[in-house]
């Protein structure tokens, strides 16, 4: 025990044994969704929903552990909402890429940003890329993912004819259930309870059980059982097609979204765990390389990109200030793998919430960006609105980094993009012209 507080450092941090782990179980709870919602989803593209919930859960341990042991901070991670949803319904189902190839474009993504952690070139890209835009780039994914949980759920429907969303059968049973599932979950929010995501799920399943909506498990065999094979997604990464136009601008999504993400992340978590020093992330390469090498992991083992998440904040809120922290997080989801056959209790309704939940809490960027300012606001609600009416994260930033630097240029304000900006607006446009 004195070995394990002193690697980490608990008298310096002013923590306890206890507290990190009672921290590090109250972030698994506040994350533990993810292991159900992203083989719901990813599952769409026909990957094996069962090796996808193994894929989750260790790309989350692996992730997590390496930010706990070897940045020492309180920070865990798994497959990123909306980068799930990007893969899966832009990438694979939208642009018919296969997931095979789409994983290999997970994993160079991965390979970038660790190259680019290592470089002082990572500084340079997050000072070019104007907080406006980052912030659309967050809220627009998630208006992409509600609207994903809203179709999902029978909330929404399109209809063909007109080839446009409706609202779907208020009356049905699944519907309601979904409706039911929301509100509960944006109740526990609402009433600051950790977990208030997952215990929703919880609630809306044992409800839709009640009512006949959701399957009823076999007794203790429905709920706990032996571990899925991993082998039908691990290591079928297909390199044959990545360095097309198509993929190249896949893999930039992939990264552009997990890189802001996780710095963003890295940065509120540290800061409420007051573990900034003169306002600087001590260690910061460490952190940014732990989320890294898991994005590669997790492409091996087969799921979508691995990024920090924010729900580490509830752990940090429950006393958590060192890596242990994420130790403890990072052995909740190994022990989680045995709850595969929960899996089948997961349907849509239940997942809905969850996702809807997420887009509101993402959407809470739209705060942070300048509406006053035409220049600003016009490029931030064509990345936003873009992203779910075209059904494409991709497309969103894309036309988003065309329009910025354009209107910057019309108000006299050229010098204040950087070149950077210029660089990823001919990028882009050539995209438009010849690849689209």
């Amino acid at each position: 025990m004195k070995q394990i507080g002193n690697y980490f450092g608990f008298e310096e941090r002013k923590t306890t044994f206890s507290r990190e782990f009672l921290a590090g179980l109250t972030t698994f709870l506040s994350m533990a969704y993810i292991l159900f919602v992203n083989p719901a989803i990813l599952g769409d593209t026909g990957m094996d929903k069962g090796a996808v919930f193994v894929a989750t859960a260790l790309a989350a341990a692996i992730g997590t552990l390496i930010m706990g042991l070897y940045a020492n901070y309180p920070i865990a991670q798994a497959p990123g909402m909306g980068l799930n949803a990007f893969f899966t319904y832009a990438v694979v189902l939208g642009m018919g890429i296969d997931w095979k190839v789409a994983l290999a474009g997970v994993f160079v993504s991965g390979l970038i940003f660790f190259i680019l952690t290592l470089t002082k070139v990572r500084e340079t890209i997050i000072n070019a890329i104007p907080q406006g835009l980052k912030m659309a780039v967050g809220a627009g994914i998630g208006l992409f993912i509600a609207f994903i949980g809203l179709k999902e759920s029978g909330l929404i429907v399109v209809d063909t004819q007109i080839a446009l969303p409706q609202l779907g059968n208020i009356q049905s049973g699944n519907t309601l259930l979904t409706v039911f599932g929301l509100l509960v979950t944006a109740i526990f929010l609402m009433r600051k309870i950790n977990g208030g995501v997952f215990y929703g799920m919880i609630v809306t399943a044992i409800v839709g059980m009640f009512f006949g909506l959701v399957p009823v498990p076999s007794g203790i065999s429905g709920i706990v059982g032996s571990v899925p094979s991993i082998a039908p997604t691990f290591a079928q990464l297909d390199f044959s097609q990545i360095f097309t136009g198509q993929m190249l601008i896949v893999i930039f999504t992939f990264l552009f979204v997990d890189f802001f993400d996780t710095a963003g992340t890295v940065m509120a978590v540290a800061s409420k765990a007051g573990l900034l020093v003169d306002n600087k992330l001590v260690r910061a390469n460490r952190a940014l390389t732990s989320d890294a090498i898991a994005t590669m992991s997790g492409a091996v083992l087969g799921t979508s990109t691995t990024t920090s998440y924010i729900e580490s904040s509830a752990g940090v809120a429950a006393g958590g200030r060192t890596g242990f922290t994420s130790v403890v997080t990072g052995a909740f989801f190994v022990l989680a793998l045995v709850f595969s056959p929960l899996l089948g209790v997961v349907t849509p309704q239940v997942t809905a919430p969850a996702l809807i939940i997420v887009g509101v809490l993402m959407a809470s960027n739209l705060l942070n960006i300048k509406w006053d300012e035409m220049d600003e606001a016009f490029p931030a609600f064509i990345t936003i609105i873009l992203m779910p009416l075209t059904y494409s994260i991709a497309t969103g930033i894309a036309l988003g980094f065309i329009t910025y630097p354009i209107l910057k240029i019309a108000k006299g304000k050229a010098k204040e993009v950087h070149p950077v900006m210029y660089g990823l607006f001919f990028i882009f446009l050539a995209y438009f012209i010849w690849l689209v």
